[in-house]
């Protein structure tokens, strides 16, 4: 079977052809390390991992480049906010943003170049448009000629008019028109700057993103370009404008877009006071895999509303396959030797999977698949070979979707041991009240018990 993606580009579905297949080069924009990464950076962070997780799964070899943007007005005025210099603002933040990283079980680019690391290559590719007539410098900056690449407009689906009202009009009268871009920007006296043949000064932050991924992907056409909605106008637009001007060629295949969060149907803002860091949702949840379910719950491309409710919906959710897998560690000898069997419900369970991650990464689908294949095994439950070849195509499943869906070693004090065999002896003498008392105390330690079919009891932690 092979992989359709919905492409921005032609507004369609198409079979995911690769360039030079099985090699897969994939750029995605990264963050601006100017502040805390928040739960719409992690959604975007984790989408695209999935992306790459599943693209290698099915056999390809993917180079997959994430850029990190280190100077750009929003580092200046916060570093000038907190009184601190601006490189010290950034080292901050990317160390937080390679913490949550970790913290999310989200791998590395192959690549994260850094923007301030490759000025030169900026500054060579700012001479090449310049030198082709498509960039223009004045006492401000250098600026890209939208209206002289003819086909301004085709990722958004916007002409130069709708393009023209929704600009914000920069306070700059020497550009020769609103619509043309910074190239590079020439820095006030108290703002970073690298030397240039313009002056002193940094690049724009569309520039970056075209020339790091030529430079690390070795390419002048990507075979994915992939980041938020609201980056097509226009920052998407300015890069293939300026990459296809100076290549002559088309700057990425496919281009994939994922819906952006809200916060209670709201916007998240600081002023609104519903941001929510990774760190913070981290730190009250304490489990990664929740609001990992939580993304998945909706496909990529759509928008996706973060609510208190819906986050206790997916914890819910992701309880049911974790008691399922504590169940399997409670179950059986533990030194039983089992081969892994590919046993007929597994195997449709398994294709359903894959049938749905080929159809443009339908990630919902794919989560139903791993709840149709821990519903199946609960009723094998006591079949110990059914289930142990079970979590193991559930740990399969899951690892795709970068779901660690970690097992807690099941440990207790003596205290809640001996509460434990108490009320095993109450159950066997038929004491049922006394039984029901101590299933409640156990409960209020954290502690479930669990009646097996066999008359056996086990026990989880509550989660």
């Amino acid at each position: 079977m092979s992989i359709f993606i919905y492409n921005s580009l032609t507004r369609k579905k198409e079979p995911f052809e690769p360039i030079h297949p099985p090699e897969v080069k994939i750029y995605t924009c990264g963050v601006t390390v100017y502040d805390e990464s928040h739960i719409g950076h992690a959604r975007s962070l984790y989408i695209f991992d999935v992306i790459r997780r599943y693209l290698k799964y099915r056999g390809y070899k993917v180079n997959f480049v994430r850029n990190i943007t280190d100077i750009d007005d929003k580092i200046i005025n916060r570093a000038r906010e907190l009184k601190i210099d601006w490189n010290e603002l950034v080292k901050k933040y990317i160390a937080r943003y390679y913490e949550d990283l970790d913290a999310l079980g989200i791998e590395k680019g192959d690549f994260e170049p850094r923007a301030t690391e490759n000025i030169s290559l900026m500054i060579k590719y700012i001479e090449e448009l310049v030198a082709k007539g498509y960039a223009y410098a004045t006492n401000t900056g250098v600026y890209f000629s939208v209206r002289k690449f003819k086909d301004y407009g085709k990722l958004s689906g916007q002409s130069i008019e709708q393009m023209l009202i929704g600009t914000r009009r920069e306070p700059d009268e020497t550009k020769e028109d609103p619509l043309d871009f910074a190239l590079w920007k020439i820095s006030k006296p108290d703002e970073p700057f690298w030397e240039s043949p313009w002056g002193k000064g940094r690049p724009g932050w569309h520039l970056e993103c075209s020339v790091m991924s030529r430079e690390f992907l070795k390419t002048d056409t990507l075979d994915i370009h992939a980041g938020g909605r609201d980056l097509i106008f226009p920052h998407h637009e300015n890069e293939i404008a300026q990459s296809e001007t100076l290549a002559g060629k088309p700057f990425a295949k496919y281009w994939i877009h994922h819906g952006l969060l809200t916060i209670n149907g709201q916007k998240m803002a600081k002023s609104l006071g519903n941001f929510v860091t990774i760190k913070d949702f981290l730190e009250k949840y304490q489990d990664a895999d929740i609001l990992k379910l939580f993304f998945l719950s909706a496909h990529y491309s759509q928008p996706i509303d973060y609510t208190d409710d819906r986050i206790e919906e997916t914890k819910r959710s992701l309880e049911r396959i974790k008691i399922f897998i504590t169940k399997v560690h409670n179950s059986g000898e533990p030194n039983l030797q089992w081969k892994q069997k590919n046993i007929k419900e597994m195997e449709l369970i398994k294709n359903k999977f894959i049938e749905a991650m080929d159809d443009d990464f339908n990630m919902p689908e794919a989560l139903a698949c791993i709840f149709d294949l821990v519903n199946v095994a609960n009723k094998n439950i006591d079949n110990f070979e059914f289930i142990k070849n079970a979590e193991c195509a559930l740990c399969d499943l899951s690892g795709i979707l970068g779901v660690s869906l970690r097992h807690e070693v099941l440990k207790v004090d003596e205290s809640v041991e001996k509460l434990i065999a108490q009320r095993e002896n109450a159950r066997k003498v038929g004491n049922y009240k006394l039984s029901d008392e101590i299933r409640k105390k156990l409960e209020e330690k954290g502690i479930i018990l669990e009646d097996t079919k066999d008359g056996k009891t086990t026990w989880r932690r509550k989660l």
